[in-house]
């Protein structure tokens, strides 16, 4: 792959992942509520599902999408609803109270749940298929092989998310002292209730 060409496309998705989504405000509010090391399998789950949607899309499901508003419709209801579900849940105050000093090890039934909870986030917008098919094939030269041209870019996306993915982790554990305030902690409940409920409310209005 031409240097410039990575290059390019190394910027754009550093920023593009650096801004806030619903992926980055979940790593956030599981490190605040469970702390870093555990939030690292939240930050799996979501990795993982941009990887499988990335690599499904360098396949061609992209064009599947468009071709296909019911398969986007499924898609798009399903994350619809889990975002708003989540919004519920963290507006009533439904996860468990903030971790803000335990350092035991995590049950492997809550990892899986961590896990589970991230895959979920990451794989229920559509827009990232539709943004993958429509953005990495800019970047690919024709000319050459592709698959190897696919591997580097897909693993150039998800390093910077990863990158960004601790940046918030971190922040969310700076913020878990304060929470720890009954006052404070429904005030960062309602926040986070009302953004997850907004992202679920804006994937509405996505279309193929």
């Amino acid at each position: 792959m031409n240097l410039h060409t990575w290059w390019i496309f190394a910027v754009t998705v550093f920023v593009l992942c650096g801004t806030p989504g619903p992926n980055m405000l979940h790593v956030m509010t599981r490190s605040v509520r469970v702390g870093f090391r555990r939030s690292i399998a939240a930050m799996a789950g979501c990795l993982s599902a941009l990887v499988l949607a990335l690599s499904i899309s360098a396949a061609g499901l992209g064009a599947v999408l468009k071709a296909s508003p019911m398969v986007f419709d499924v898609l798009r209801y399903a994350g619809v609803a889990y975002l708003v579900y989540l919004g519920i849940k963290a507006w009533r105050g439904g996860d468990a109270p903030i971790d803000v000093g335990s350092t035991a090890a995590i049950a492997p039934s809550k990892r899986r749940i961590l896990f589970r909870d991230g895959f979920i986030i990451g794989i229920s917008n559509p827009k990232l298929l539709l943004f993958a098919s429509a953005f990495l094939p800019q970047f690919v030269d024709l000319t050459q092989p592709q698959l190897p041209q696919f591997v580097i870019l897909v693993g150039t996306f998800a390093l910077m998310e990863m990158f960004w993915y601790a940046v918030y982790a971190a922040g969310g554990r700076g913020l878990a002292g304060y929470l720890a305030r009954p006052g404070l902690r429904r005030v960062f409940d309602r926040v986070v209730g009302t953004i997850f409920i907004g992202f679920g409310l804006a994937l509405l209005r996505a279309r193929p």
